[in-house]
C-alpha cells in the first residue's frame, strides 16, 4: 500500500466579503469559540452576539474593505492559499526525488471558509493514511492552535475509523522559522529607525493563567522572561522566546527593541506593554521612526497591514512621531516554504 500523508494547515479566518453582514457572521462564529471568550456558553451567546458583533462588525468591515482586493480578495486568504499551492509542490518535487510516500496539502481556516470539515473531508477522498496537523501560528495559544485541535479531534472523533494523527504545537524558536523571518527583516536595517518593537496579538491574563498548571504564571515581573519546563506551554513566554531568537538573528541589542502586544478586546487585563501606549512613549522620548516586527502572524492581515501600518501609523503621528515602519510577514517566502516542507518531513 502506498504511504499517503494529508497535510492540513490551518490559519485562523476571515470574512467572506468586507460587507457588514459577512463580518458579523465571521465575528459570531470567531467570539463564540470558548476558547476565545472563555465564559460559560449563555452569558458568551448574549455578550458576543447582543453587545459585540452588533456593533464591532460595522467597525470592522470598514477596516476589511481598506485592506481587500477587488480581485483577489482578503488578503490572508489569498496568501495562505499561495502558501498552500507551494507547499504542496515543494513536497511533491520532494516525493518525486527522495522516496515513495505522496503529500496532499490542504489549506482550512479555523473560522468560515474554507472549513476544517471541509479540508479533512477532501484529504479523506484522497484516501490519506496518515495526517499532519499544521497550524499556522508559530506560538501556542489556547485561543489559536488549541482552538484549531480541538476542531480536528471534534470532527474525525466522529468517524468510525481514527486515522493516526500528529498535531504540530508550535514552533516558536524553529531555527528555520527564525531565519526566514530574521532574512525580512533585513530588508529594514534597525540602525535606520530608532527603536524595533516585536508586536504580538495578546490574549487577556487569565487565558494565560489557565494554561498554568505549575502555579507559575505571573507570579514574578519576568516570568515569562525565563524559559523552563514550568512555562514551556506559555503564549507569553513563547512571544517572548520568539522575540529574542530574532534580535538576536539581527544582532539587534537588547537595549534597542521592546516586546509589545496588539489587538485587544475589551475592558479585562491583556498582556501587557501594549504596543499603541509603547508608541506613545516612545514618541515621548524623541523616537520619531520605529520599526516593527509581527512575529505571531505568519501571513500580512488585518492586523499588520492595517492595524500596525495604518492605525497605528496615524496613531504615531498625533504622538510625535513620523514613521511606523511595518516589516512584511513570512506569507509565500521561499524560506517559509521550505520551512513548513522540513517541519512536515519531520513530522
Amino acid at each position: 500500500m502506498k504511504n499517503k500523508v494529508g497535510v492540513l494547515l490551518i490559519n485562523l479566518g476571515t470574512p467572506d466579503s468586507p460587507q457588514v453582514p459577512d463580518v458579523r457572521r465571521y465575528l459570531n462564529e470567531f467570539l463564540t469559540d470558548g476558547r476565545v471568550v472563555d465564559v460559560p456558553w449563555p452569558a458568551r451567546q448574549a455578550l458576543v452576539r447582543g453587545a459585540i458583533t452588533p456593533f464591532r462588525s460595522k467597525e470592522s468591515a470598514k477596516s476589511y474593505k481598506e485592506i481587500w482586493d477587488p480581485v483577489k480578495g482578503s488578503p490572508l486568504k489569498y496568501i495562505s492559499e499561495e502558501l498552500t499551492d507551494k507547499v504542496q509542490a515543494a513536497l511533491r518535487e520532494y516525493s518525486a526525488n527522495n522516496g515513495q510516500t505522496e503529500y496532499h496539502v490542504e489549506l482550512a481556516m479555523r473560522y468560515q471558509s474554507p472549513s476544517i470539515e471541509r479540508a479533512l473531508t477532501l484529504l479523506r477522498r484522497k484516501r490519506v493514511n496518515r495526517y499532519i496537523v499544521l497550524p499556522l501560528f508559530p506560538q501556542y495559544a489556547s485561543a489559536s492552535t488549541g482552538s484549531a485541535h480541538q476542531k480536528v479531534m471534534e470532527i474525525v472523533g466522529s468517524w468510525q475509523s481514527i486515522p493516526p494523527i500528529n498535531f504540530i504545537h508550535g514552533y516558536h524558536d524553529d531555527p528555520h522559522f527564525i531565519n526566514a523571518f530574521a532574512e525580512i527583516g533585513k530588508q529594514y536595517p534597525y540602525q535606520d529607525y530608532d527603536h524595533v518593537l516585536f508586536s504580538f496579538h495578546g490574549v487577556p491574563l487569565r487565558h494565560l493563567r489557565k494554561a498554568d498548571d505549575c502555579n507559575h504564571c505571573l507570579k514574578t515581573p519576568d516570568c515569562c522572561h525565563h524559559f523552563s519546563d514550568k512555562n514551556q506551554f506559555c503564549y507569553g513566554a513563547q512571544c517572548v522566546g520568539t522575540a529574542k531568537a530574532l534580535a538576536k538573528k539581527l544582532n539587534i541589542p537588547e537595549e534597542y527593541y521592546s516586546i509589545t502586544y496588539q489587538s485587544r478586546l475589551g475592558k479585562d487585563p491583556w498582556m501587557e506593554p501594549y504596543t499603541v501606549e509603547t508608541l506613545e512613549r516612545l514618541a515621548q522620548q524623541g523616537k520619531k521612526r520605529v520599526l516593527v516586527f509581527c512575529p505571531a502572524f505568519v501571513a500580512d492581515c488585518l492586523e499588520t497591514i492595517f492595524e500596525i501600518a495604518v492605525e497605528y501609523q496615524e496613531d504615531f503621528e498625533k504622538f510625535g512621531g513620523e514613521k511606523v515602519q511595518l516589516v512584511e510577514s513570512l506569507n509565500s517566502h521561499p524560506l517559509w516554504v521550505e520551512t513548513l516542507k522540513q517541519m512536515v518531513l519531520r513530522h
